[in-house]
């Protein structure tokens, strides 16, 4: 098989590690001895080799791997019905105005109950940082021409710092429920300031739609569905766990339609698996891709290695899924000619569901039609930064040029790594000309994006443009962040401090830099329990809006760097006179001083 994108053969290999397989002697006879006879009882590959080789010279970080996820297995029905208290816990407090509210509406029997699922009912996400108004310049023009981070998205004529901003907000705002998702497009982000033609214009967001998508279509007998009948049902992990939403910057003739992947949810077992999970599947010539990642787009299912090769390939013919797969809504009918024989009889509603991939690149293809010269970004955080790159990837092994040619660009925030060394090489060429088009934001200490694990000895990298923030907010291009690990002993006391300064901060940023700033009492609680492990109240995305909204260009050196954070030490000390003047500033210019550029 050939193709024009330069992938070819047959030879389609795949790694999966299966920590509910084999026991503990078996994982640690492996790992100590690389015994291959232990390791082939929870690793499954494409052949021998792959165990024996390079599995074992990686068989440490798959030790780590497996202890990971039988810890977040073992944790996740706890994790789950925690997310549940904290959810509906964190919106009764909001929807009764306070604790105050709570208890005098109790007194007078008014109560109000929160409902899951209207758009009053926020996720922990969205009460870790309750802005949901878009960025508005106080100058437009000066931030136009000013601002130099993304010059490959200038085409779509937002300015950088509010196209940005756009882009985090719906990462953000792909945590919530559909009525929320519409509520905020509908009603808070009706005007957004641009600049056409060398004048102000105010465009009107257009909310397009919501999709709840299944992991992991899969074949049966050669048709492309998203769920498999009677005794040959195969699912990943078996529940709706992939969300998407789409927009358009106006509704008709827009020139702008955004994509947002929900990201990894604090209390979902299953997401913190996929982004501690080390199988993977690897295509000719292209590289190899994380197989979790993967599933969670919808183009492969573990269970049937055989549905990777069929949705990553170019198609002979038309690879269509309404065509392969459709599901109508009234239930009726077969789903396609190649599942003819197979009606939905006795097949329960919701489990006629469509994977994100094919429901996403098939309504771009409805909406180009209706908007001709639309373009459109795709964006993520976290696990939804994973899968916003991962879409052009599968687009260009599909050879869909009149897609990638409406591609402007792929805004990511808090990323973890999707592929090798290879992968990036490949996607490079294609998104770097005739300007860059995919961007990384990571801001500090941020655990996510130093996973899965690399160095000499592993494979995961990241490629394209990483814009750095630090923890004074200050930007730098580079092409991988500081510390790509996390796990060094050499950052773990620069970590520590850095986090204090960040739990000092958050207590001062109302009065430094106005109202909108101040962060609420579950933001700083969250980052009091983060100084156990800084990475992962770094992970939050206040730190990215405000990262977007505040960030300042690299200096040339760290002298200026210093002396920003004496001054910024002093702004703080004047404001929060509870903490020591010489500590406060010792953080500072350490958080300056370890992350500056220069200093790497």
């Amino acid at each position: 098989m050939a193709s024009s994108t330069g992938i070819q053969g047959d030879d389609f290999r795949y790694l999966i590690v299966r920590p509910d397989k084999g026991g503990i002697w078996d994982v640690l006879k492996y790992s100590l001895r690389g015994d291959i006879e232990c390791g082939s009882k929870f690793l499954e590959s494409s052949d021998q080799g792959v165990v024996g080789g390079e599995a074992a010279d990686h068989r440490w970080i798959i030790l780590v791997s497996i202890v990971a996820r039988r810890i977040i297995h073992f944790l996740g029905k706890p994790m789950e019905l925690t997310g549940y208290g904290v959810d509906f816990f964190l919106n009764l407090l909001s929807q009764n105005g306070s604790l105050f509210g709570l208890f005098y509406n109790l007194l007078r029997g008014d109560i109000v109950i929160p409902k899951r699922g209207t758009e009053t009912f926020i996720s922990t996400i969205g009460h870790l940082d309750e802005r949901m108004d878009l960025y508005q310049a106080k100058n437009l023009v000066g931030d136009l021409h000013n601002s130099t981070p993304g010059e490959g998205i200038k085409n779509v004529e937002l300015d950088d710092r509010a196209t940005m901003d756009l882009c985090m907000m719906a990462s953000k705002l792909a945590y919530e429920n559909a009525e929320v998702v519409r509520n905020v497009v509908v009603h808070h982000w009706k005007q957004l300031m641009t600049l056409k033609s060398a004048c102000l214009q105010r465009m009107q967001m257009h909310f397009v739609d919501f999709y709840d998508c299944w992991d992991g279509p899969f074949l049966f007998n050669g048709a492309l569905i998203p769920f498999v009948i009677g005794n040959h049902f195969i699912d990943y992990q078996k529940k709706k766990s992939t969300q998407v939403f789409l927009l358009c910057d106006k509704p008709k003739d827009a020139t702008l339609i955004l994509i947002s992947f929900r990201g990894t949810e604090p209390f979902d077992a299953d997401d913190w698996s996929t982004d501690f999970d080390y199988s993977w599947y690897e295509i000719p010539n292209l590289g190899k891709l994380h197989m979790g990642f993967l599933e969670a787009l919808g183009v492969g299912n573990r269970e049937d290695t055989a549905s990777f090769h069929y949705h990553l390939q170019k198609r002979g013919t038309k690879h269509c899924y309404p065509e392969a797969a459709k599901v109508e809504s009234s239930n009726e009918g077969p789903h396609s000619e190649g599942s003819a024989g197979i009606d939905k009889k006795g097949i329960p509603p919701e489990m006629l569901e469509m994977s994100a991939y094919y429901v996403v690149r098939e309504k771009l293809k409805t909406l180009f039609e209706e908007h001709k010269n639309a373009k459109y970004i795709v964006t993520g955080h976290s696990l939804g930064g994973a899968l916003a790159i991962l879409f052009p990837i599968v687009l260009v092994l599909h050879d869909e040029t009149n897609l990638l040619q409406k591609l402007l660009g792929v805004y990511t925030f808090g990323q973890p790594r999707v592929g090798n060394k290879q992968l990036g090489r490949f996607m490079e060429a294609h998104l770097n000309h005739p300007v860059p088009k995919y961007f990384r934001v990571v801001y500090c200490n941020d655990l996510v994006p130093r996973l899965p694990y690399d160095d000499k000895t592993f494979l995961y990298k990241h490629f394209g443009v990483c814009l750095y923030y630090n923890s004074c907010f200050i930007e730098q291009k580079m092409d991988e962040e500081p510390n790509k690990n996390y796990f060094g002993i050499t950052h773990m006391i620069p970590e520590h401090l850095i986090a204090i300064w960040e739990l000092i901060r958050s207590l001062t940023m109302g009065y430094t830099h106005g109202p909108e700033y101040k962060e609420g009492w579950f933001s700083i609680f969250l980052r009091v329990l983060g100084l156990s492990m800084p990475g992962i109240a770094a992970h939050c995305s206040v730190n990215y809006v405000n990262s977007v909204r505040l960030g300042k260009s690299d200096m040339p050196a760290a002298g200026p760097a210093i002396v920003f954070a004496l001054k910024f030490s002093l702004v703080c000390n004047s404001v929060c006179k509870l903490f020591s003047p010489c500590i406060t500033t010792s953080i500072l210019l350490v958080s300056s001083y370890q992350y500056y550029p220069c200093q790497q």
